[in-house]
């Protein structure tokens, strides 16, 4: 009877085996994964580990100028070439004059020896804020003495922005070095477009961290630096040229410009040419064409066309490059 019982189930289940479809999946009983019908299980061993590249996008923002200084907005594709550590690459992305969002840090130093010229900043900040925020942008404000204190977070309210800057008050030291590093930080997770406007003598005192942290800082937010240096003095007695050198450098690394300023007409000035380039920036985005790199670092370089840069005497700027990896 038992045996009757057990022929009885075995006959069911060759029965209920014959009718399956032929083209049914099974699953590989380590992974799970779902194995085609007739696909071989041979050589996928679940300790194999399994490699996938990401290769992401490198966004270089970049301002092409003519021989007075005045950017150029007609320019196409075609007149670009984008080399990365010498070797070239293709163009993914083109887009002229962007309209992509603005994250502007605007950082302004309320030191002791900015006191003669603080009135004068405060006004020409302001004047640059009106001229150049728009609803989608956002704009925030640092004060740059022996700390750094942001005055508002990135907001689109001129009304509040013009409140935070009536709120900046004399400090003793400079740490600009400091404010640098904070202000990359705070860029570094926003969208579009980011930018760092310092205006400062460009002395620095107080600050814990130091140069080569700070522009790594920036270029890892991307950032672009353009740094307004109020003169206290016509003559060379009372200027920091080595903190004026530090910020024209870190203006040319990440693809920004510095400017010297006298007087609240050169200050407005200043922020003019500023508001206009941001107008008039091309979008170059690239897929980099090597995976793997001995150098943490990897230098870009965007060139015009021998007749654009010859012939007319454009001048191209951009952030020198990008690091692979987050510092240690």
């Amino acid at each position: 009877m038992y045996s009757q019982l057990l022929l009885t189930r075995f006959a069911a289940l060759l029965f209920f085996l014959s009718m399956l479809p032929r083209g049914v999946t099974a699953q590989d009983p380590v992974r799970g994964d779902q194995i085609p019908p007739g696909a071989s299980q041979q050589g996928s061993r679940p300790d194999e580990p399994t490699f996938r590249v990401h290769v992401r996008l490198v966004n270089v923002f970049t301002t092409v100028t003519d021989e007075h200084g005045s950017p150029i907005a007609d320019l196409t594709k075609d007149d670009f070439k984008v080399l990365e550590d010498g070797v070239p690459q293709a163009i993914s992305v083109f887009e002229r004059e962007s309209e992509l969002p603005l994250s502007i840090v605007l950082a302004i130093d309320a030191s002791e020896s900015t006191r003669r010229d603080i009135k004068l900043e405060i006004a020409s900040a302001k004047k640059f804020v009106h001229s150049i925020v728009r609803p989608e942008d956002r704009l925030s404000v640092f004060q740059l003495t022996e700390n750094t204190d942001q005055l508002i977070g990135f907001t689109a309210s001129i009304p509040a922005i013009d409140r935070a800057i009536d709120r900046l008050a004399p400090g003793a030291g400079t740490s600009l070095y400091d404010a640098i590093y904070l202000a990359s930080n705070a860029l570094i997770d926003r969208q579009g477009r980011k930018v760092l406007v310092l205006i400062t003598d460009g002395g620095d005192t107080t600050s814990t961290t130091d140069y080569a942290n700070a522009l790594r800082r920036s270029q890892e937010a991307e950032a672009i630096i353009y740094s307004i240096i109020v003169v206290p003095v016509a003559a060379n007695a009372g200027r920091n040229t080595g903190g004026e050198h530090a910020l024209i450098q870190m203006s040319k690394d990440t693809g920004g410009k510095y400017y010297y300023a006298e007087s609240i007409e050169q200050l407005d000035a200043a922020f003019r040419q500023i508001s206009y380039e941001l107008r008039t920036q091309y979008l170059i985005g690239y897929y980099p064409s090597r995976r793997v790199s001995d150098s943490a670092f990897r230098r870009i370089q965007i060139e015009l066309s021998k007749k654009e840069s010859e012939d007319k005497g454009f001048q191209v700027r951009h952030r020198a490059g990008y690091y692979t990896a987050p510092a240690k």
